[in-house]
């Protein structure tokens, strides 16, 4: 009887100390998983990231700008961005991102257009669309910026715009055509890009949780 209890309790024991590994263990995988989950993405990763590193590629443009060319307003302007960009970082951390990567708005490559015959002699030539190279100079209602992503600058106040290419006061609309959301705004100050939305006008054309807007229509209504 005294030897069944032994054994007895030594399989407990041996019970006791599996559960206590295998217990362990999974804690271990959990903190492994959890720890992997907390790893900052890229723009690469994230299209969050990904909007996020593109305003603040051009807030940090438009204060390299200011500072290589600058005026009697430069000053309260680049201290004015540099608040945009703490905010935009603030953004980055909260969003899982990785803090401080910045990326350039760019314009996508244009796909490559076939070769064109010559069109028979006396044959009137086709019209062509008038060049717009300086944006500011559309007519009311013309499609502008053709290719270029929309983005946050990160300010504040009721909804407006930023612009590299029209002038304050010039009215904008944005179309998002993912969602197929529009917002009317007037440039109010001059940016790094064609056109950036103040947080304000952006959450009224953004997808929930979306910091980029791929696909839009910019067009000048005023």
């Amino acid at each position: 009887m005294s030897r069944r209890r032994t054994l007895g309790t030594k399989k407990k024991l041996a019970l006791l100390v599996s559960a206590a590994t295998v217990a362990g263990g999974g804690a271990f995988v959990m903190a492994s998983t959890s720890n992997a989950a907390q790893t900052p993405k890229s723009s690469a990763e994230s299209t969050v990231c990904l909007g996020l590193a593109t305003a603040l590629g051009n807030n940090q443009k438009f204060i390299a700008d200011q500072r290589a060319d600058p005026d009697a307003q430069s000053e309260a302007r680049i201290a004015n961005r540099e608040a945009v960009v703490a905010e935009i970082q603030r953004k980055q951390e909260a969003s899982g991102c990785v803090v401080g990567e910045s990326a350039q708005d760019s314009q996508p490559a244009q796909p490559s257009q076939p070769a064109q015959s010559a069109p028979p002699a006396g044959a009137a030539e086709p019209s062509q669309p008038a060049a717009n190279p300086g944006g500011g100079a559309a007519p009311s209602g013309q499609q502008v910026c053709n290719g270029s992503t929309v983005t946050l600058s990160g300010e504040g106040g009721a909804p407006a715009a930023s612009s590299n290419q029209f002038p304050a006061g010039t009215k904008l609309k944005v179309t998002n055509l993912d969602n197929n959301k529009s917002t009317t705004v007037e440039v109010t100050s001059v940016s790094g890009s064609c056109v950036l939305l103040n947080d304000a006008a952006f959450e009224q054309v953004r997808e929930p949780g979306k910091f980029l807007i791929r696909r839009a229509v910019i067009e000048k209504v005023g």
